[in-house]
């Protein structure tokens, strides 16, 4: 007599789960909702978003196997890699991120893809600091500069992503002489972020500091900011081995332990094809990793951006370099 309700049970379990994608993510839900919105109506798979300030890695080492993440979203390199080198990331094989990413902003084995560029670059006074003045990061720490130097902390990633940069391609004993004469010319200690170097800027602090690319849309957009943002202009550095503007990423993972791998290859796929290109960089005043597809007309107008060509990966390996030049030199004291 049961006989048909257990068939019904097992025709039920037999069912295909529902496509979805699972992501912890650094950036906003806001900057990218309507790059998830894009994905779901072109391929059906849902998606389920974690926002988390800090401690992606350190969660999915938590959770292990039993993690729900499929896919990480986040920014810099620094991070990127160390997701790699505690084990929560999985190589991934595709030759459509191959031929969309170049090949110096994807881990030369597979574990994580660049999304979309920024910058480092300067900030500075439109009105105490003329134009090219400013031509190589080497440049920061010409005496000239004593005093008029703004920075956030020299531990923050960001910073230290510069740091590794200057390290593969100076060396690591110039790389300390750089940092002991841009830590000479600073106008305070470090600290803030990069919008607060700005606005230290606009208030007659300092005239040059470093800073992301995005930051400048992002302060055009809030009117309280929209003065400081005014008041600088911005310089795109080179090395002075002749490499182009240090750039770092927005990039993407998928976890070791997703359960949808399929989906969150499909999804990874997707972010780098122009369309999604198009979306993510708009939403977050980026620059598209994939050179053919050109970055919104506001980002244009800030200047030509020439990227380092540099494999990013070869810059994260000198993170802990970097870090122990910046505490040994007492940058931020």
């Amino acid at each position: 007599m049961r006989l048909p309700v257990l068939l019904g049970l097992a025709a039920a379990t037999a069912l295909p789960a529902a496509a979805e994608v699972n992501i912890y993510s650094y950036r906003q839900p806001e900057l990218i909702q309507p790059l998830l919105d894009a994905f779901t109506e072109e391929t059906g798979i849902e998606t389920n978003v974690a926002f988390l300030n800090t401690g992606v890695t350190e969660r999915l080492q938590a959770e292990g196997d039993r993690s729900p993440a499929d896919i990480i979203l986040t920014v810099d390199i620094s991070r990127l890699a160390g997701a790699k080198e505690a084990g929560v990331t999985q190589a991934v094989q595709s030759d459509v991120l191959e031929e969309n990413i170049p090949p110096n902003l994807r881990d030369s084995e597979g574990h994580w893809f660049g999304v979309t560029l920024r910058g480092r670059i300067v900030y500075a006074s439109k009105d105490r600091v003329a134009e090219g003045e400013i031509t190589t990061y080497e440049d920061l720490a010409d005496p000239k500069w004593q005093g008029r130097i703004c920075t956030r902390s020299g531990t923050h990633v960001y910073t230290l992503g510069l740091v590794s940069a200057l390290i593969e391609h100076d060396g690591e004993e110039a790389t300390r002489e750089w940092l002991e004469a841009v830590k000479s010319n600073l106008a305070r200690a470090p600290q803030g972020n990069d919008r607060a170097q700005v606005r230290a800027i606009w208030a007659g602090e300092c005239d040059i500091s470093l800073g992301n690319t995005y930051y400048m849309g992002a302060m055009l957009e809030d009117p309280e900011q929209q003065e400081w943002a005014n008041s600088v202009r911005i310089a795109f550095p080179r090395f002075e081995d002749g490499s182009g503007t240090h750039v770092n990423i927005s990039g993407v993972a998928m976890t070791k332990s997703a359960p949808n791998r399929e989906d969150a290859l499909a999804f990874m796929e997707f972010l780098s094809s122009p369309e999604a290109q198009k979306i993510y960089a708009e939403a977050v005043y980026e620059y598209p990793a994939d050179p053919e597809t050109p970055a919104a007309d506001l980002v244009q107008g800030w200047g030509d951006l020439d990227p380092d060509t540099t494999a990013l990966d070869a810059i994260a390996a000198h993170r802990g370099e970097a870090l122990r030049l910046v505490e040994s030199v007492d940058f931020d004291g």
